[in-house]
């Protein structure tokens, strides 16, 4: 009796069964598309005490306009007092982004135990626990969104559900479903199977894009630090109480993502427009009248001096010759041909993708001279792509020869 307790005793515990995809993944894209819609909506009901103490309006209307705020930053647009407004206020598609990934993370790390094991995958057995997951999770997202459209728009609103319905795809499925890929460890499995050089370029891409990033985001907090003063005096113009000037302020925080990226466009050389017909660039500066708003102090009143734009000039070149370079020498590659055209590749891609974000930061802001706002984004897709791919390829050109003399002789 005693040795069949002691065996049953020493006997591992079983492992708990993993809960099931469908419930989980569902539930992790409902989340991710509550939770943030939760936010705007108490934002809206807070912002619509504080501007009036709720004189004004009820609170459904303020409900109402919170979810149109999330929204729009769902690509849906939306028409103020017959006036279109397609700019998207990036600051709120960036937090839907990162709650996207933390909770496609969380739902990839529960979905581990799913499928075969990474031997199985790596011979070739069919897995396809992270496609479903993600199409769910995709599903448990739109759905939420394409409702609230429904629900919050009038007949005048202008919302548009396609954009809703591409935005969530893209958040969804773009950024949930990679943290989905990454959390489960297939992300890593599939990382194997494709080819090192392939690898190795797209990693250079990702932190060309980080890279410019960064000196974006330096452009536009210097800019806006030396317009500090003007944007104080701007706020006080519009002659608002403490509750509304917080909502300005409030508003001026979702853009600045927005400001960032006019800021990067400003430095490849091309600049942005403040309105049908102008352009902010360091080579020229043409400006009619502006709206009055804090961010706007941030913008040049005249060219570049000639030193800052030769910075300018060459700052997108040296910065991908150095990226690259860095890069490289953690990925090393003694071949001529597949360091230069790793370099190059990786300055088209990240190019192609200042690109594209060039062009999801601009769009209308009002009516007239305001339906056009943003980067000038096929001249910085441009510029871009020649600066970027140039550098790129100078800098895997100088680091193979670098890595090449390293060798042993013999």
């Amino acid at each position: 009796m005693t040795s069949v307790l002691t065996g049953l005793r020493s006997r591992p515990p079983a492992a708990p069964a993993p809960r099931g995809l469908v419930l989980v993944a569902s539930a992790g894209g409902a989340v991710a598309a509550l939770s943030t819609l939760v936010v705007a909506l108490a934002v809206g009901v807070v912002g619509w005490f504080v501007s009036d103490a709720g004189a004004h309006g009820r609170p459904s209307g303020a409900l109402r306009v919170g979810a149109l705020g999330w929204l729009t930053g769902h690509g849906s647009g939306v028409d103020v007092q017959g006036t279109p407004v397609t700019v998207v206020p990036l600051g709120i598609t960036l937090l839907c982004a990162v709650v996207c990934w933390r909770l496609g993370l969380r739902t990839g790390e529960t979905l581990a135990a799913h499928g075969p094991d990474a031997r199985a995958i790596a011979a070739g057995e069919r897995d396809l626990v992270v496609p479903t997951a993600v199409g769910l999770f995709a599903a448990s997202y739109v759905v939420p969104a394409l409702l609230t459209a429904v629900l919050a728009s009038g007949p005048g609103d202008g919302v548009s559900l396609a954009g809703v319905l591409l935005w969530s795809l893209l958040l969804a499925v773009g950024v949930g479903g990679a943290g989905i890929a990454v959390g489960s460890g297939r992300a890593a499995v599939w990382a194997d199977l494709v080819p090192a050089d392939l690898r190795d370029g797209l990693a250079a891409a990702v932190a060309l894009v980080l890279a410019w990033a960064v000196v974006a985001g330096l452009l536009a907090a210097t800019a806006l630090a030396l317009g500090l003063s003007d944007a104080a005096s701007t706020l006080s113009r519009l002659q608002t109480g403490p509750g509304t000037a917080l909502l300005v302020v409030g508003l001026a925080l979702l853009l600045v993502p927005n400001v960032v990226v006019m800021a990067g466009a400003y430095g490849l050389g091309p600049g942005f427009a403040l309105g049908t017909g102008t352009v902010v660039a360091p080579s020229a500066v043409a400006l009619g009248p502006v709206p009055v708003f804090p961010l706007v102090a941030a913008t040049p009143a005249e060219p570049a001096p000639g030193w800052l734009a030769t910075v300018l000039l060459v700052a997108p070149f040296v910065l991908a010759a150095v990226v690259v370079a860095l890069v490289q020498r953690v990925r090393p590659t003694t071949r001529l041909e597949v360091g230069v055209l790793r370099g190059g590749a990786a300055g088209v891609l990240a190019g192609l993708a200042l690109g594209v974000v060039a062009r999801l930061a601009g769009g209308a802001v009002g009516p007239g001279r305001m339906a056009e706002v943003g980067p000038f984004a096929g001249d910085v897709t441009v510029h871009a792509v020649v600066a970027l791919a140039t550098g790129g390829l100078v800098g895997g050109l100088l680091m193979t020869l670098l890595q090449r003399r390293g060798l042993p002789a013999g």
